[in-house]
């Protein structure tokens, strides 16, 4: 069984003549440990099947597995708790807590979860051991960007999800960005899920998985990815 699947996952908003299916019919799988790149255009179905996977959002039919675990069966409690130990989340908007220090962000989502790491050594890990004291205002967009990885990291989940989180950024720290998500993939074995738009990104990931209209059109197996250090767009 593979650490991620999904199996004819449909995801329906509205009813009867105004029915749209933002995800229809998707299948694919993720093993543990990959650096997963989901890329399609606008309106693909992306970001469905990140809140779908992530337990923010739930299937209208079809089956969600992680690591042995039925997700698309789970009750409200259920999933609340999924979300709060097994995942973290990335976001193209760094959404720290503007009142609090680097390190009490951190701090912050590694109370709420079973096994946290230790907040300080995880913002050193990203390259902000000389940063713990600052506030988010006194960060630049990079700085930000990974005191919010060290915040998801430090929960110890077992799925990393990154919604377009070189989207705020420009090029040179966007490159920076992707390079600590690829390294703490290949470095930690964890298993990183990450959505854009951007097709140049496909190069570093160990599974590309191509949508289209709510379908998976295309699941690629890249034995030799390339280092995000060596990525042009």
């Amino acid at each position: 069984m593979a650490f991620v699947e999904f199996d004819e996952v449909r995801r329906v908003y509205g009813s009867g003549e105004v029915e749209v299916a933002a995800a229809d019919g998707m299948t694919f799988t993720i093993e543990r440990g990959e650096f997963a790149v989901v890329v399609g255009p606008s309106g693909a179905g992306k970001t469905t099947l990140l809140n779908m996977l992530g337990g923010m959002d739930v299937c209208t039919s079809g089956t969600i597995m992680l690591d042995g675990r039925e997700v698309s069966a789970f009750t409200e409690r259920e999933l609340t708790d999924y979300r709060r130990h097994d995942i973290g989340f990335v976001f193209q908007f760094y959404n720290l807590v503007q009142n609090l220090t680097a390190l009490e962000n951190v701090e912050l989502a590694s109370q709420i979860c079973s096994d946290p790491l230790d907040a300080a050594e995880v913002l050193r890990q990203v390259g902000l051991g000389e940063r713990l004291d600052n506030f988010p205002g006194q960060l630049s967009g990079g700085e930000q960007q990974r005191a919010a990885i060290a915040r998801a990291l430090a929960k110890n989940p077992k799925l990393l999800l990154c919604d377009e989180p070189t989207g705020a950024l420009d090029y040179s720290t966007g490159k920076s960005i992707l390079k600590l998500l690829q390294d703490t993939c290949t470095e930690q074995g964890k298993t990183v899920v990450l959505v854009t738009h951007n097709q140049a990104f496909t190069a570093i990931a160990d599974r590309v998985i191509r949508v289209r209209e709510g379908r998976v059109v295309e699941e690629i197996i890249n034995d030799s990815p390339a280092s995000a250090d060596t990525l042009e767009w």
